[in-house]
Parts: structure tokens; sequence; C-alpha cells
């Protein structure tokens, strides 16, 4: 390593400290839970070892900063880059470009860690110090294009706006909002007087019953079921819930995650790679039918026998996202939507037609499916995610009843 080998043989320790925590902060860059502790930890490490030997400084750094399995590898490749390659930025440009076909696989490629890497060379680069007097100028910029790449439609997206989709969704942490459950819980303050803990608590007092304990209701995070549309007309908005439904995994919720096109898939396990875009680069190249034709009824058909009775317990909701456009077996369709009603506490359609202002459930695919559905909500841009995330707990709330369709020319929707 010529840079340990350096600083060790210089005896400029301040120097070496200055590239441990660089080290460190381009792992929490690239997705790694790091702080300034795991900096602290690190430079211990180092001292009690040799660090003209780079096998054990590797050693030695992933086993204070490595916490789970799957981190190894994006810490190895961080490891190889920052300490071993003068030519990093050569090789931040070689992780960015696409490598040519060779009969060894190549290994899978790290965006987080190219991300993290490029951000590093914008700071260090010297137009950077230039461009201190302009921040305010620059944050008023970003803030504008960042609100709106919030408000365009999923399918009208460049590569450079996907890219820049996939941090928005991936820097802020997404989470849904809790519901409140029948059971309930010690509290300091609530809507249910706790008689017997606060005579307890008069009788330690001597007799005096000055203080009121309270019991409130217990929150929980409410279990998901996604069904996925992934034909061709769904491609893009498909993606984006992929990635925004990535977010919410690791979050912990209760989410599964299931994909359907001409066939169901079981996605669950495969989105809890820590790294989005390795998941769903994975995805997209073992399922079969991704961007193919669409057969919702078959696809229900088979959760509904395989599946709905493991996994729509606990009062689960799902969330059907999906355009509804299909022409064939329509019959079907209906059959197991309303099977689907009866093993589901409740059904939140997301469907990016209802962006259009003169939306109608004209197709046949559309008005099968609308009577059986509780909600009816768009998903077409960013906004539109991150609201349904945050009024998810007032749909799960309200009285259970079906949507049919109204004849307005705006597609509105009457409730019965």
């Amino acid at each position: 390593m010529p840079g340990i080998e350096q600083n060790a043989g210089t005896g400029d320790a301040p120097m070496f400290a200055r590239n441990v925590v660089h080290f460190v902060r381009l792992l929490r860059a690239a997705g790694l839970p790091m702080s300034p502790a795991h900096a602290v930890d690190a430079l211990e490490a180092l001292r009690l070892i040799d660090v003209g030997r780079r096998d054990d400084v590797q050693a030695a750094l992933a086993a204070v900063l490595v916490s789970a399995p799957d981190e190894r590898a994006l810490f190895d490749a961080a490891f190889d880059v920052f300490w071993r390659d003068p030519d990093w930025e050569g090789r931040l440009r070689a992780l960015m470009l696409p490598k040519a076909k060779s009969g060894v696989p190549p290994a899978p490629r790290n965006n987080r860690l190219a991300d993290a890497l490029a951000s590093r060379a914008r700071d260090a680069s010297p137009d950077h110090v230039g461009e201190a007097t302009q921040h305010e100028l620059h944050a008023h910029v970003s803030f504008s294009a960042e609100e709106r790449l919030r408000r365009r439609d999923f399918d009208t997206l460049s590569a450079d706006e996907w890219r820049m989709l996939r941090h928005l969704i991936r820097s802020r942490r997404v989470s849904l909002a809790t519901e409140p459950t029948r059971r309930l819980h010690a509290a300091s303050h609530g809507t249910h007087a706790d008689l017997r803990a606060s005579a307890r608590q008069a009788v330690r007092e001597g007799g005096d019953w000055v203080v009121w304990k309270y019991r409130a209701a217990r929150e929980r995070k409410p279990p998901l079921v996604l069904l996925l549309d992934i034909s061709g007309s769904m491609s893009s908005y498909s993606r984006a819930v992929l990635y925004f439904c990535h977010a919410l995994l690791h979050s912990r919720e209760r989410l599964q995650v299931f994909l359907f096109g001409t066939r169901l898939t079981n996605a669950t396990r495969a989105l809890r790679e820590r790294d989005p875009d390795i998941a769903i680069a994975a995805l997209a190249e073992h399922v079969a039918d991704w961007s193919g034709g669409t057969r919702i009824g078959a696809a229900l058909a088979e959760f509904n026998r395989r599946w709905a009775r493991r996994v729509l317990s606990g009062r689960a909701t799902v969330l059907l996202v999906t355009d509804g456009l299909d022409h064939e077996a329509i019959d079907l369709l209906e059959t197991e939507m309303a099977r689907l009603a009866r093993f589901a506490h409740r059904i939140v359609w997301l469907n990016p037609l209802l962006r259009y202002a003169q939306f109608t459930p004209r197709a046949r695919g559309i008005q099968a499916i609308l009577p059986h559905v509780d909600a009816h909500r768009p998903v077409h841009n960013l906004d539109s995610l991150i609201a349904f995330g945050h009024d998810f707990a007032t749909l799960a709330r309200v009285p259970r009843f079906r949507a049919v369709a109204s004849s307005s020319s705006e597609g509105a929707m009457s409730w019965n």
C-alpha cells in the first residue's frame, strides 16, 4: 500500500489519521452505517498491527468497520480503490463505464461506491474552492432541480434524471405512517386512565392520589403485500416503485413484494440486497417476463392459490400497482379480484393512468378491478409515492367500502 507505507516511513501520523477518516467517510457515503466512533476504532486497531503489511491493514479495518456479511464486498472494493491504486480517479471512471464481455462474468457493478468517489472527486477538485462564493446560488439551483424532478412523470425521465431520482429515494428515510391498534400500553399521557397503576402510585405516595397513570393505543407498522405489474406499459413505473420498496424494506417495514407480467414471481428476498441497483438489475435479468405482456387474472389466480393464506394474515393490506390494461380473460380477472378482496384486509390500487385529468375507467380490465378496491391512488412521480406513504395510515383506518366508477369526464371516484 503506497499511501500507508509512505506515511509509516515518514512518521506523518496526522496525515495518516486524516486518510483513515476520509476512508471512513467514503464508506459512509457509499451507504455503510459509519460514525465518528468507527474512525476512532480504526485508528486504535491500526496502532496494534504493522501498517506496512497491506493484508493486515485490510483485515484490521474490516474487523472494526464491517458489521454484516453483505457489506464486505463493498468494503473490499473501496479499500482497493482508496489505499492501493494511486489513479483512483481512473478507477472511478472504470466503475462507471460498461465492461466488454469476456468468458469470465464481471463482478457486480456497485453504483454506491462510484457515486461516493465522484462526490469526493468534486470536493477535492481545485474548482470547488473557487465555487465557495456561489454556494447559496448553487443550493437554490439544486433545490429547484430536485423539486422539478419530484413532479416529473417516471415515463419521461432521461438516464441522468433516473440517476438523480434513485439518489433522492435513497437519501431520504422512507417509512409508512403507523396505525393504532386495539392493544394498550403504559404511557405518560393518553385517552385511557389506568386505575390500577394510579392506585399503586397513590399507595406509594402515602395515600395521596395526586398522580394519574394512563394507557394509550399501541402503534404498529401495517403489514403490506405489493403486487407489481412489470409489463411493457408499466416498465418505468414498476422500476421506480421497486426502488421505493427497497427503501421500505431497509426501513424495517413489513412488506412482501410479488412481480407479475405473464407469471408471478416472489421478489422479497432479492430486494433485501443492500445495494438497490444490484438488486433490481438482478431481478430484471432473472425475471423472464420483465417488460413483456400481462395476464393480470392468471397472476392473481396463482397468488390466491399459492400465497394468499400465507402472506395476507394479520390484517395485511394489498397494494396493487398496475394500469389495468388487460384484454384477456376478463371473467377470470373479476373472479380472482373478488377472491383477493375476501383474503385481504384492504386493497389499495396505485394506478399511473390517474395522472391524466380526463381519466375515465373505460377499459374492461379496469372495470373488472375497480369494484373490488378500497382506494384508487395515482403513482406516476415521486411526490405521489411520498403522499401515499404519508396518508397510508388514514387509508387503513377508514371504514371499508368498495369503489365504483363514476361517469364524470374527470374520472372522479364515487363510493358506496
